[in-house]
C-alpha cells in the first residue's frame, strides 16, 4: 500500500501507546492494527522471518519476530521493543545502525520509508493483530457469510421517504432524512444561515474563490425568495470553468496526482498536467461518473464516438500511471508488482472505498478478500504496459523514457496496432526464453530459501540466480509489456532530450501489454511463486455481473465495465459519500476511503442509498448531485452553535447545523489572488513548470518551487506537484500528500499557519495589491472603502465596531498606502477569511 507520513500516523494514533515493557495497556484501535497489516508485518517477513521466525527454525539471538509474544519476551540482549519509545527500543537501535555493533539485518539497511515505518509503529504502541501462537499461517478461513451481511456489501436499495412533522421545513428530498433523524433525537435544527454567509459558502464550495462584490449585491439584495435566489446562484456556478478546477482538485487528491515520481529518484513527469487538464474538462462537461471511470481504467479500449475521442481516452489512462515508484529499484520483478500494487491500492480506495491492497501478502484481515482476489485483479494489471514515461534503473541516470510515452496522434492508433500484431510473433521466443529462466530463478530461490543446501551449494545457487537475473533483464529490452520498454514502439527516440517538448502530442498512460495470469506471491515475496491465479474480482461481489476475460484481453475493459455496474454496492455510494463530505464537512461515511469493516459505519444509510440511487438514475451526473445537496435545508443552515443540541449530539453527527470547515491551501491561496485582483482566470497553456526531464527533484534540489508559488498568478491547480518538494504555504496548510490516494486531507491548527499570514512575502504582496485595489474605488469615504474592504474579502459588511476600529487604526497610520495594506492583512490574517461559515 502506498505511503502514510510518519506525523500522521503517530499522532492519530498514538492512543495506543503504551510505557515499557512491550504490553497493551488497552485494545489497540483498527486503524493501528491495519498499519500494522499494510507496513510492518510485510517489513518483518520480507527482511526478518529468514533469521528470526518459528517457520525458518530460526532464532537468532534468542529472538522471533513472528508472533506477538514472541516479541514481547526479546532475545538474549533483552526486551525487542519498549512500547512508545522506539528510542529506547533494540529493534529500532539496530535497524537505524545508530550502534555499531548492533545492525540488522546484517548485510544491508533498511531503506529510510520502512525505518521511519518501524519507528512510528513503535511509537504508537506496536499494535499487533497477530496470534501468539507461533510464525503466522498462510491463510485464515474468511467466513463469506458473515462477509456479505456487512453493510457496504449488501446492493444499493431505493429507501422509503420517511415523514416528518414539520414539511414546511424540506428543500429537498433528501432533507427527509436528515430532519427524521433529528425528531428521532428531539433536536431542533438551527436557523438558516443569513444571505451574505450564504453566499460565501456557495461560491467557496462550487469554485474555490469567493464571490466578486457584485456577486454578493446581487444575492443580497435579490428580491426573489430565497429558494429562487440561491437556485439563481448555484446554476450560474455550476456553468463557470471555475467548478471544474475547484471539483477537479478533489479528484487529483484521491488519483495521487503529481508532476514528479518521488521516492529515491524524484523524476519529473513532464506530461502529467494533460491527465489534470483531462480531469478538469470531465467536470466541467459533466461527464457521467460512470463514463468518467471508464475512461481512465481502460480508455485505450474503448472506442471513440467522435474524432477527439481518442486523444481524451488515452489521456484519462493516466490515472494508472502516476504512482510513486522507486526508480534505483533493480529486481524488475518487484519493480512490476510494486507498480501493480499501487495501481490496485488506487483503484480499491479511490473508487470502492476498499483496502485491497492490504491482500498482497495475506488474505485481508478485516474485509472478506482473499489474496488469491488481490492476484485475480493484479492479472489484469500484469497484462498491462503502463507507460509513465520512466523506467526503473536506466545506465547513466537517463531514467526518462519519452517511447515509453502515449503517442496521441490518431493517425499513429494504426500504425500502433499493426506494429504490435507483427512484433508479437518475432517476440514470441524470447518471451519463452525469459518465462523459462524466470521459471528456473523461482526454483533456485526456494531451495536457497528452504536452508536445506549445504553452504558451497547454497553459494553457487546465489550466483547462478544472480547471472540468470541478468540473462532475463538482456532479454526482456525487447519485449513488449510493462516490465519493459517497447523499443520497437512509435517513439523511437531512446536518449532523452535536454529539454522537454510541450507541444509534442505525447501524454502518461496505460496500453494493452502480455496477456497473462500471474502467480500469487507467498507472503508477497517476488521470488517465492505459489499457485497461479486466473484473472477476474473479488469473490465477495459476485451478484455483481462481470463479462468473461478471454486469453486475447488484459481485462481492463471488462474491469472497468465491472466497476460501473448499477448493482455495484461500492462506486456509487463511494462517490455520493466523497461528494457530501466536500460540501457538508464529513462524510455520512466519515472513513471516506475505507467502507470496509474497520472504516466507519454510516449515519444515514438509508440516506446514503438515497442519494447513490437517485444518482445513478440520472445518469451519474456530478453536476446534479452538487445541486440538490446545495439547495437541500440541510446545506443551507447556519453554523451557530446551540447549546442544548450538543448536549445530545456534540459532534454534529445529524447535522442540526452547518459543519465549520478551514478552506484548502489552494482556495487560501486563490482568495488572496482573486481579493487582490492578481487572479489570471484563464488555465496556462503547456506544462506547469520547465524542468529538465532528468532533474532529481529532490529536497536539496534548485527548482525553485517557492518561485513558482509567488510568481504564477494563476488558480493553484495549475502549479506544479513536485513529491517531497512541495512549496512552504502548501505544507502548512496541509496539502494532500501527493503519493497517495487522499479523499480527506488532514486539518490541523498550528502557529506557522498564522506566521504565514502575518510575515509570507506572497501575503505580504497581496494585501498591498488590495490596498491599490481599495483606494482606487470611486467611493465618497474611508467608511465605505472598509465596507467594500470588507465585502471582497470576507463577503459581508463589517460591524460598527469593527467599522470604528478600522477607522481609528487608519487615522493613525502616517503612510495611506501601508496602513491600508496592513489592513487587509489583518483580515487576510483572520479566522473568518481561511473559514467557510
Amino acid at each position: 500500500m502506498t505511503r502514510v507520513p510518519f506525523r500522521v500516523f503517530v499522532f492519530s494514533l498514538l492512543a495506543v501507546a503504551t510505557t515499557s515493557p512491550y504490553v497493551f495497556s488497552q485494545e489497540p484501535s483498527k486503524e493501528g492494527l491495519a498499519f500494522f497489516e499494510s507496513r510492518i508485518r510485510p517489513l518483518l517477513v520480507k527482511h526478518c522471518y529468514e533469521c528470526h521466525s518459528q517457520e525458518s527454525g530460526n532464532a537468532k539471538g534468542g529472538l522471533q519476530l513472528d508472533s506477538r509474544d514472541a516479541i514481547a519476551l526479546g532475545g538474549d540482549s533483552g526486551e525487542a521493543i519498549e512500547a512508545g519509545k522506539p528510542q529506547a527500543s533494540l529493534l529500532f537501535e539496530s535497524v537505524s545502525y545508530s550502534n555499531p555493533k548492533l545492525r540488522m539485518p546484517p548485510k544491508y539497511k533498511l531503506s529510510d520509508d520502512e525505518i521511519e515505518d518501524l519507528e512510528a509503529w513503535i511509537e504508537m504502541g506496536a499494535p499487533d493483530s497477530r496470534s501468539d501462537k507461533g510464525a503466522p499461517k498462510k491463510s485464515y478461513a474468511i467466513d463469506w457469510e458473515a462477509g456479505k451481511k456487512h453493510w457496504a456489501y449488501q446492493p444499493v436499495r431505493l429507501p422509503e421517504i420517511p415523514q416528518v412533522k414539520n414539511s414546511d421545513w424540506i428543500r429537498d428530498e433528501l432533507d427527509h432524512f436528515i430532519l427524521a433523524k433529528l425528531d428521532a433525537n428531539q433536536i431542533v435544527p438551527v436557523k438558516d444561515a443569513n444571505r451574505f454567509a450564504l453566499i460565501r459558502r456557495v461560491s467557496l464550495d462550487l469554485t474555490g474563490l469567493p464571490p466578486t462584490v457584485k456577486e454578493v449585491r446581487d444575492f443580497v439584495q435579490d428580491t426573489a425568495s430565497d429558494d429562487e435566489a440561491l437556485a439563481k446562484v448555484v446554476d450560474h456556478y455550476l456553468k463557470t470553468a471555475a467548478f471544474g478546477e475547484r471539483w477537479g482538485r478533489y479528484w487529483l487528491d484521491i488519483a495521487r496526482y503529481a508532476d514528479s515520481v518521488g521516492k529515491t529518484r524524484n523524476i519529473p513527469f513532464p506530461y502529467a498536467w494533460k491527465y489534470r487538464n483531462y480531469v478538469i474538462n470531465s467536470f466541467n462537461q459533466d461527464k457521467p461518473y460512470d463514463e468518467f471511470i471508464r475512461e481512465q481504467i481502460a480508455g485505450d479500449l474503448i472506442p471513440p464516438k467522435h474524432d477527439n475521442d481518442w486523444e481524451e481516452n488515452l489521456t484519462a489512462t493516466g490515472f494508472l500511471a502516476l504512482g510513486s515508484m522507486d526508480l534505483n529499484e533493480r529486481n524488475v520483478e518487484q519493480f512490476t508488482l510494486d507498480r501493480i500494487d499501487d495501481q490496485l491500492d488506487t483503484i480499491g480506495r479511490a473508487i470502492l472505498g476498499s483496502t485491497i491492497a492490504c491482500a498482497r501478502c495475506h488474505d485481508h484481515k478485516f474485509d472478506p478478500i482473499a489474496q488469491t482476489d488481490y492476484y485475480a485483479l493484479a492479472g489484469i494489471f500484469s497484462s498491462t504496459r503502463t507507460l509513465s514515461g520512466q523506467s526503473n534503473r536506466q545506465g547513466a541516470k537517463n531514467y526518462f523514457r519519452p517511447e515509453m510515452l502515449i503517442s496521441l496522434d490518431s493517425s499513429q492508433r494504426n500504425r500502433e496496432e499493426e506494429s504490435s500484431s507483427k512484433s508479437s510473433e518475432s517476440s514470441a521466443n524470447t518471451e519463452q526464453q525469459i518465462t523459462e529462466l524466470q521459471t528456473l530463478i523461482r526454483k533456485l530461490n526456494k531451495e536457497i530459501k528452504s536452508g536445506n543446501l549445504p553452504q558451497a551449494q547454497e553459494k553457487v545457487a546465489r550466483n547462478r540466480v544472480a547471472a540468470l537475473k541478468r540473462q532475463v533483464q538482456a532479454l526482456t529490452s525487447a519485449t513488449p509489456n510493462q516490465k519493459t520498454p517497447n523499443k520497437k514502439g512509435p517513439n523511437k527516440a531512446i536518449n532523452a532530450p535536454a529539454e522537454i517538448d510541450p507541444k509534442a502530442n505525447l501524454a502518461m498512460g496505460a496500453v494493452e501489454g502480455k496477456v497473462e495470469d500471474i502467480a500469487l506471491r507467498i507472503r508477497g515475496e517476488p521470488d517465492l511463486s505459489g499457485e497461479i491465479v486466473a484473472r477476474g474480482f473479488p469473490r465477495i461481489f459476485s451478484n455483481v455481473p462481470a463479462e468473461k476475460i478471454t486469453a486475447q484481453k488484459s481485462g481492463r475493459l471488462e474491469l472497468a465495465h465491472w466497476l460501473t455496474q448499477p448493482s455495484h454496492p461500492l462506486t456509487s455510494r463511494v462517490i455520493v459519500n466523497r461528494v457530501w463530505m466536500h460540501l457538508m464537512g464529513k462524510g455520512l461515511v466519515e472513513t471516506a476511503d475505507n467502507f470496509g469493516v474497520s472504516g466507519s459505519q454510516p449515519t444515514h444509510p438509508e440516506l446514503l442509498d438515497f442519494l447513490s440511487h437517485r444518482f445513478m438514475d440520472e445518469k451519474w451526473s456530478i453536476k446534479k448531485l452538487v445541486r440538490h445537496i446545495v439547495l437541500s435545508r440541510a446545506y443551507r443552515l447556519s453554523s451557530e452553535h446551540s447549546v442544548e443540541n450538543a448536549k445530545v449530539d456534540e459532534g454534529n453527527a445529524l447535522y442540526w447545523r452547518s459543519n465549520l470547515r478551514r478552506l484548502e491551501v489552494e482556495a487560501i491561496r486563490d482568495s488572496l489572488l482573486s481579493a487582490g485582483d492578481m487572479l489570471l482566470r484563464a488555465r496556462p497553456p503547456g506544462p506547469p513548470a520547465q524542468v529538465p526531464p532528468n532533474a532529481d527533484l529532490s529536497r536539496n534540489s534548485r527548482v525553485d518551487i517557492e518561485g513558482e508559488l509567488g510568481n504564477k498568478p494563476v488558480r493553484s491547480i495549475y502549479l506544479p506537484v513536485f513529491r517531497s518538494k512541495l512549496p512552504g504555504m502548501f505544507t502548512v496548510f496541509d496539502f494532500a500528500e501527493p503519493d497517495q490516494v487522499n479523499g480527506v486531507r488532514d486539518v490541523t491548527t498550528v502557529a506557522p499557519q498564522a506566521l504565514f499570514l502575518l510575515n509570507n512575502s506572497f501575503v505580504v504582496d497581496a494585501s498591498k495589491r488590495a490596498a491599490e485595489r481599495i483606494l482606487a474605488q470611486d467611493v465618497s469615504d474611508d467608511t465605505a472603502r472598509i465596507k467594500y474592504a470588507y465585502a471582497y474579502t470576507l463577503s459581508r459588511y463589517p460591524t460598527e465596531a469593527e467599522l470604528q476600529r478600522a477607522l481609528e487604526y487608519l487615522s493613525q497610520g502616517a503612510d495611506r498606502k501601508a496602513a491600508w495594506a496592513e489592513l487587509a492583512q489583518a483580515l487576510y490574517a483572520s479566522a473568518e477569511f481561511r473559514y467557510i461559515p
